[in-house]
């Protein structure tokens, strides 16, 4: 066993990537605080190839060099938008027949490893505020909501962390063969 050399990993240029069709995922940073928590989900968003990240609220967004610290650059290859509403966002997206989970532990949340995808349908998931969650006006909007199973003593998970884990579900587990082939 060897490590691969960058030229090896055969990795697609910045113009290809935008030019490639994308997986029909969309995240929502509903008033993430951290710089550190967006650029390491434009960069986890980049590797599922994600349709696109919206930063809503108080959410910031590129160019900064804190974001850029973690996104290695996938500010620059991966679409992403700032709105001030994220219930706003959530109506559109609806309308647009995303299916719009929140990832978030709530009376009714489903756990991760329940979640049946399937190919003809498009996914928003909305990742909230470090301490506070998703907030309760987009909680009641959502079509689901999401947990992931945790057997420590700690309630949650990072943000970052928790982004990577339900795409990769979304993407790798429910989408890959039709979307990444």
């Amino acid at each position: 066993m060897r490590k691969l050399s960058i030229e090896e990993l055969n990795r697609m240029s910045v113009e290809d990537f935008k030019a490639v069709a994308k997986v029909p995922v969309i995240v929502i940073l509903d008033n993430v605080r951290s710089m550190h928590n967006v650029g390491s989900v434009l960069r986890t968003a980049d590797a599922f190839r994600v349709e696109k990240v919206y930063c809503c609220g108080i959410t910031p967004t590129p160019p900064h060099r804190e974001i850029r610290k973690t996104a290695i650059g996938a500010e620059e290859s991966v679409n992403w938008e700032k709105r001030e509403s994220v219930v706003d966002l959530v109506n559109e997206l609806k309308e647009k027949d995303y299916q719009v989970l929140a990832i978030e532990q709530v009376d009714e949340s489903i756990s991760l490893d329940e979640i049946q995808t399937s190919p003809d349908q498009k996914y928003a998931i909305v990742m909230g505020h470090e301490i506070h969650g998703v907030s309760e006006e987009v909680i009641v909007l959502c079509d689901m909501a999401i947990e992931i199973p945790q057997f420590g003593t700690k309630h949650s998970l990072n943000i970052s962390v928790t982004t990577g884990i339900v795409l990769y579900k979304l993407v790798i587990e429910g989408l890959k063969e039709q979307y990444l082939s």
